[in-house]
């Protein structure tokens, strides 16, 4: 299948890089030498996300420290970066957990959230340390929260045929307003949905997509994964009828808004479909056949799952997921899948 350019991640990648650029200028500007150096190891979306974390922890400093309330973070120096003390930055957790923001939004973190934040200052430490600008990482020796990893919950196979079933008939089980609005999308939701749990995408490779990512002489999706590697996964007949479908009955009536031309999935606002716009709907139709809090990540772990199961082959199921390492999909789905396998031989004595 051709390799084609996909411009949405390109406009992505744009956008990032100025919301980072605005981050930065918020920052020391000591901060641009850790910037500079990851710049070549990490995608603009992960340095984006240290700069939030960053920007986030010194307006904790200028917040909490009544020395440094009256100064503009830029003011801030690596002398004074070098001179915090493991203390501060667990008040900084602390802190973490319930805050009021700069616009009066009370925001929360769990653990999860106050370990990725933790991350991030190991992270710009030990560039430090690394180049020998600072003698120490205050942030090493502070402990990291207690993340209780939950298994994925994932739909079995009768309730994968059970869902489409369920999509192809929603119609028969509701009325008025509801049915209406159902009818208008019913087509780009189908295959939505079929193509989530016919390839085990994720829903951002997903809303990517242009009408010239597939290609039904092969039945493949050209689609651009994380770090924005470019691979074709390929979708079985039933996959190819949705799509199809979708793109005779509705896709090819509608006259997109200007810069969205190329666009798959359309939203009623005749624009890309949104991530956000792609979970609520999974999750919405998912509750009518499921009390189960299904979302995307939910229906590519069980097209995984099943990929898996039916092939035990693990790098062929990490290919198709597009892992990075073997050993996610090792811990993700083969450990599961024995885990199951010991259940079933324990019900059987």
């Amino acid at each position: 299948m051709a390799q084609k350019n996909n411009s949405y991640f390109n406009n992505v990648d744009k956008y990032n890089q100025q919301f980072l650029k605005q981050l930065r200028d918020e920052l020391p500007p000591f901060l641009s030498d850790f910037f500079r150096g990851i710049d070549a190891t990490t995608l603009v979306s992960t340095r984006v996300s240290y700069a939030r974390d960053l920007l986030n922890f010194f307006e904790f400093l200028f917040t909490a420290n009544p020395l440094l309330k009256d100064r503009d973070i830029k003011s801030f120096t690596l002398e004074e970066f070098a001179e915090i003390k493991p203390t501060d930055i667990e008040e900084y957790l602390e802190y973490l957990n319930i805050y009021t923001d700069k616009n009066d939004k009370t925001v929360t973190n769990g653990n999860s959230g106050r370990a990725h934040k933790l991350s991030t200052l190991r992270s710009v430490y030990h560039y430090f340390t690394s180049h020998k600008e600072i003698q120490s990482n205050p942030a090493a020796i502070v402990n990291m929260p207690k993340i209780h990893k939950k298994e994925i919950c994932r739909l079995d196979l009768d309730e994968i045929h059970d869902f489409i079933q369920y999509m192809y008939n929603a119609e028969n089980s509701l009325t008025g307003r509801q049915k209406a609005f159902f009818l208008k999308t019913k087509y780009r939701d189908i295959a939505i949905i079929c193509v989530l749990l016919g390839t085990g995408i994720r829903v951002s490779e997903l809303v990517g997509l242009d009408l010239e990512h597939i290609d039904f002489k092969h039945n493949g999706i050209f689609i651009t994964r994380k770090g924005r590697k470019e691979q074709t996964v390929y979708f079985d007949k039933d996959v190819a009828k949705a799509l199809k479908d979708y793109i005779t009955l509705s896709r090819k009536l509608i006259v997109p808004v200007p810069g969205h031309e190329n666009a798959l999935f359309l939203s009623l606002q005749k624009k890309r479909i949104s991530v956000d716009a792609v979970e609520k709907l999974v999750t919405k139709y998912a509750s009518g056949i499921s009390s189960k809090h299904i979302t995307p990540h939910r229906l590519r772990a069980s097209y995984g799952t099943a990929l898996y199961e039916a092939t035990g082959d693990l790098y062929l199921t990490a290919d198709v997921l597009g892992h990075e390492s073997v050993e996610t999909t090792r811990k993700h789905y083969a450990a599961m899948t024995e885990q199951r396998r010991r259940s079933a031989a324990g019900k059987v004595n």
